[in-house]
């Protein structure tokens, strides 16, 4: 089993890519998704989030608001460590398991959707790292119109993240989205031929 991390900054192109990878046939797991799964109610983790970052973090049903609590920790890298260090060990147990499932399913490779991987210094967690990368302009062009976002949050949220020299660099195949929906597709069907043929 070979499992590959796929990264990219907001706005990059990066789950549209984990969409195309899944019309292909691959297996991929969202990581943040598991994430939102681990902070739900009946979790172990949510109290030990409560318990730290207090109630104001709740929404009206009770649940954890990760708008608020992204507030938080965003800019707070203390805060931040503290809120990794409840959830990361969930989130690898569930990770785990999938892909000892997928394992036994024949699955040959596992894509790990992770828009943090590399910040997060988890890349060991992959025996290949893809980065999925697009010029800040368009980026900006692409999250300013999103609910929540304006021009200016999307220029603070892309300061604060890796630049995508620092990404590449720790790239084992790195997908450029510089142009349109469809020659993003194109590579990333290049590059599971490629990884086929590696496989």
């Amino acid at each position: 089993m070979k499992v590959i991390g796929l990264t990219g900054g907001i706005g990059s192109g990066k789950s549209t890519a984990a969409q195309f990878l899944r019309s292909l046939g691959a297996a991929v797991i969202d990581l943040d998704k598991v994430g939102h799964e681990i902070l739900k109610k009946k979790s172990g983790v949510f109290n030990k989030v409560l318990s730290i970052f207090g109630d104001t973090i709740l929404a009206a049903d009770g649940e954890i608001d990760r708008a608020k609590l992204g507030k938080m920790v965003f800019g707070n890298p203390e805060a931040l460590k503290q809120l990794n260090n409840i959830t990361h060990p969930a989130i690898d147990q569930r990770v785990d398991k999938a892909i000892r499932e997928r394992t036994r399913r024949g699955d040959k490779v596992i894509f790990l959707e992770a828009a943090a991987m590399l910040e997060a210094g988890r890349s060991w967690q992959a025996d290949e790292i893809w980065v999925v990368a697009a010029p800040e302009a368009a980026v900006v062009e692409r999250i300013k119109n999103r609910p929540d976002y304006t021009e200016e949050i999307a220029r603070t949220r892309l300061k604060s993240q890796m630049t995508n020299e620092e990404r590449l660099k720790k790239a084992d195949v790195a997908i450029m989205n510089n142009g349109t929906l469809e020659e993003l597709k194109q590579k990333v069907e290049t590059e599971w031929q490629k990884l086929q043929g590696r496989l």
